[in-house]
């Protein structure tokens, strides 16, 4: 991209009001001293000493988080913690970032807040202690969420969904939500609405789908083992819900398909080092979405998304971002 239209684009991001609806949770990170080994007299197993605590939003958090790095003008939160300690926590952590919204974010004692649990050995992650809900959401918490995304379909410039949830019906994602969705997309049909699920998007309305390749295959019936055969595929897609797809490739890359069948590949940029992929796809969500609300077309939101990917992944023991000056360094 030259420098002029990466200019053209990103300078209209201060502009632009964005809607982040999903399952914003709770990480927490544990640092632990290998240098200061106990072992509890009461049970003989070994203890490990934390000697730092921090915490930010992540899940749909991330993508808030890469929002704000982008310095996206007004991100409005649509989702819910619970009125429990980490929830304080959560609130905290999205209450100090510049130009997030949260009049409808909701803090309920009915939920829990969805937590997860980071220990951290020399920069690197442990098994991982996870806090969810196991019932549905109750109606009150859903209509609440509905009524948010309603109000603001009118007031925005792109929605993006994240479904984040193992189990179904017990997060902000419910089928009554992506129902809708699916309205405000009809009824908006150049409304960019990026859409993401831990769990497929098959019973999605027709949004515009990020997902993986092995998500592709399931949701399409097909076996994409050949990796050939996925922009065809992806293709199919765009053409069958009128709405851009967008697949992740790993080292492979990324593919962008358009309604009209076109399709484009944006090679995976050179490592650079140790990497963790963790927030990866998040930052990918997040840059799709900003460039498309910017006027983005499909191949320049995808070199701007790669980038972002490949800026994240070299960030060690965290849950990364990338902010317009690091996509300049590796995009112009």
């Amino acid at each position: 991209m030259n420098p002029a239209r990466f200019h053209e684009l990103t300078s209209r991001y201060r502009d632009l009001r964005i809607a982040v609806v999903g399952d914003v949770c709770l990480d927490r990170y544990l640092v632990i001293d290998p240098d200061r080994p106990e072992t509890s007299v009461e049970t003989g197993l070994p203890v490990h000493n934390v000697v730092s605590v921090r915490s930010q939003a992540g899940a749909a958090g991330t993508i808030v988080n890469n929002l704000v790095a982008l310095g996206i003008g007004r991100i409005s939160v649509v989702g819910f913690c619970g009125k429990d300690g980490e929830g304080y926590e959560l609130l905290h952590a999205l209450r100090g970032l510049r130009g997030v919204h949260l009049e409808h974010f909701t803090e309920t004692p009915h939920r829990r807040t969805f937590t997860y649990t980071k220990p951290m050995l020399a920069g690197r992650e442990l098994s991982r202690l996870d806090l969810k809900n196991w019932t549905p959401t109750p109606p009150e918490v859903e209509h609440k969420i509905i009524g948010a995304i309603r109000a603001l379909a009118g007031e925005v410039d792109a929605f993006i969904v994240m479904d984040q949830v193992d189990i179904v019906e017990t997060g902000v994602i419910t089928a009554a939500v992506r129902e809708a969705i699916g309205e405000i997309a009809r009824s908006q049909p150049t409304l960019p609405i990026l859409a993401d699920s831990r769990r497929s998007l098959r019973d999605w309305p027709p949004v515009t789908m990020k997902m993986n390749g092995k998500e592709l295959g399931l949701l399409l019936g097909r076996d994409l083992a050949d990796l050939a055969q996925v922009p065809a595929a992806a293709a199919a897609l765009a053409t069958q819900t009128g709405r851009p797809v967008f697949i992740t490739l790993a080292e492979n890359g990324m593919v962008g398909a358009t309604p009209e069948s076109a399709t484009h590949l944006a090679p995976a940029l050179p490592i650079r080092g140790e990497i963790d992929i963790v927030g990866a796809g998040d930052a990918v969500s997040a840059n799709l979405c900003a460039a498309l609300a910017a006027g983005a077309e499909v191949p320049e939101a995808l070199e701007l998304a790669n980038a972002a990917a490949s800026i994240v992944i070299h960030q060690l023991g965290t849950t990364g971002v990338a902010t317009v000056e690091d996509l300049r360094a590796m995009s112009v």
